[in-house]
């Protein structure tokens, strides 16, 4: 399977990816995960002002195959979310990538040195499946 793993974003394991601009980090579930999970019909995301921890859960996406909860790759406040998805949550498979989930506001930028590159994402996706 050839999913697209763009060389500017930091990915986690659990297949987020998060786009760092200074201290505010825009997440949202890849390409792989998309192809994965199947047609989205379902996406629950936190309301602006809830605090997310590292690697904890933040929320859930849904496709018609199964339900996956989503991680947060840094710890920090929600300062934004993408309310269109909530109405529209397939716009994730016609564009993971352009389909943001949640901006995060981040506590400590030094977390950001947890999450892998685009190299060592790829690396995973080939090795874990």
């Amino acid at each position: 399977m050839t999913t697209k793993i763009p060389a500017n974003l930091k990915y986690t394991k659990e297949h987020e990816w998060a786009l760092v601009e200074e201290n505010t980090v825009t997440v949202g579930i890849t390409d792989f995960a998309q192809s994965a999970l199947g047609d989205i019909v379902f996406l629950e995301v936190p309301e602006i002002g809830t605090n997310l921890k590292a690697g904890s859960t933040f929320g859930v996406v849904e496709s018609i195959k199964s339900v996956s909860d989503l991680y947060s790759p840094v710890t920090g406040e929600v300062i934004g979310k993408n309310s269109d998805l909530e109405s529209s949550p397939e716009k994730i498979n016609e564009d993971a990538y352009g389909s943001w989930l949640v901006k995060v506001k981040v506590k400590d930028t030094s977390e950001l040195n947890n999450l892998l590159t685009a190299e060592q994402y790829q690396e995973f996706c080939n090795t874990s499946h």
